[in-house]
């Protein structure tokens, strides 16, 4: 599948890096997972006047993807998916401030709902935000929120859900390049027995399986973006794709690995959450599967 950005979706996507690299988001994701919202607030009002927030009413899912691939490089803390993909579709405006949701039974849980300006059961607001849950990324804070079940028949919904989808797809993809890249640069550093450990064939092979994988999932998450591919597939690619950088990575960095202190920890929990998030691997499987043996199904 051939894909160029236009001009000014090169610029957009210049900007975000250039934001983004130089905004201390590493150290914005650890204050957050100590509670400390106070580095991530601000990198959310610098992305939002950047345009970020309003990309889902004013701008394509080409932009969407773009920007959430950069969310995902860069570890970027807060309800992004929700207030910048789901929302904004869901109720046919941009959402002010930080917003959050649960769209039951796919995402039982509220994202960083103790912060939100907004609580969202599906399109309806809610302030019943109940106890807090674990979860495998420390930057990401769940809660319980009471709502009743959602109609998922709407097509304003499905469509939502959707573009939320494509957002959490391009997010993995992002993390997983990060990984990738991160553990390129550590293989041509360390060394073990006199050599740089990226000369060893094994480590060679293990990295260029995660490249592989990546560079496949890519046309998928921006086929999507296009209209041209099943959101689903984009997910399963996209998710199988980061999940097998993070253990890669996890492998060739060796015990520091598995340290929180080390910056390898906040992509890893990331994309261990984030593979589950917007409907598991198995729910996206049973979608493109109902898709290839129904006559007639509608792709998304």
């Amino acid at each position: 599948m051939r894909f160029e950005l236009d001009e000014d979706q090169r610029d957009f996507a210049s900007a975000l890096e250039s934001l983004l690299a130089g905004a201390g988001t590493v150290a914005a994701a650890r204050a957050w997972a100590e509670g400390d919202h106070a580095p991530g607030l601000g990198l959310w009002k610098r992305l939002a006047d950047l345009g970020v927030t309003s990309l889902a009413t004013d701008a394509s899912s080409v932009e969407v993807a773009i920007a959430f691939e950069a969310i995902g490089r860069h570890v970027v803390p807060g309800p992004w998916i929700e207030s910048a993909a789901f929302l904004p579709v869901l109720l046919g405006r941009e959402v002010e401030g930080v917003a959050t949701a649960v769209v039951p039974p796919h995402v039982p849980l509220a994202l960083d709902a103790d912060i939100a300006d907004q609580v969202y059961v599906g399109a309806a607001p809610t302030t019943q935000v109940g106890a807090m849950r674990g979860s495998v990324d420390r930057t990401r804070r769940l809660f319980e929120v009471d709502g009743a079940d959602l109609d998922q028949g709407t097509p304003r919904l499905r469509e939502a859900f959707d573009l939320a989808v494509l957002a959490c797809s391009a997010e993995l993809l992002g993390a997983g390049e990060r990984v990738l890249a991160d553990s390129v640069t550590y293989v041509k550093q360390r060394t073990q027995f006199g050599r740089p450990i990226g000369s060893y064939q094994a480590i060679k092979h293990a990295l260029a399986d995660v490249r592989i994988a990546l560079d496949f999932a890519r046309p998928l998450v921006l086929g999507v973006a296009l209209g041209d591919v099943p959101v689903s597939a984009a997910k399963v690619a996209a998710g199988d794709a980061a999940y097998l950088a993070s253990r890669t990575g996890l492998q060739v960095h060796g015990a520091i690995g598995y340290t929180q202190e080390f910056d390898l920890s906040l992509w890893l929990g990331r994309i261990r959450a984030l593979v589950g998030a917007w409907g598991t691997a198995s729910l996206h499987r049973e979608r493109l599967l109902q898709q290839l043996t129904e006559t007639g199904a509608e792709v998304r």
